[in-house]
């Protein structure tokens, strides 16, 4: 299976689930840091701009980081709905958080 992921580096949930993505040896992963150029940024926020997937997101505030991209085209906040890492990695918990401002690590 292949996961696209779009994170940072300063976002904890991303930094975890870079981590425990990267560990897994069955998914082929590619990782899309947004704080790291524009290009890769305005990527994401075409994403973010017109999917509805983000209205919630949005509305409230956030971000919308981790964000994952399956290799059919499914997108989610929450990547253990699809791939059990726990179970493989002991590191990853799901929380299907989003980066915001108020520094609370939700992200």
């Amino acid at each position: 299976m292949k996961v696209t992921m779009y994170g940072s580096e300063i976002c904890p949930d991303c930094v975890k689930a870079k981590k425990s993505l990267t560990a897994l040896n069955n998914i082929e992963f590619e990782y899309k840091n947004i704080t790291n150029d524009t290009a890769t940024l305005k990527e994401f926020l075409a994403y973010r701009d017109n999917d509805s997937i983000f209205q919630e997101v949005k509305e409230s505030g956030r971000i919308g980081i981790p964000f994952f991209i399956l290799e059919n085209g499914e997108k989610t906040f929450d990547i253990s709905e699809y791939i059990n890492m726990s179970a493989e990695t002991g590191e990853f918990e799901s929380s299907v958080a989003f980066c915001s401002i108020d520094k609370k690590g939700q992200c």
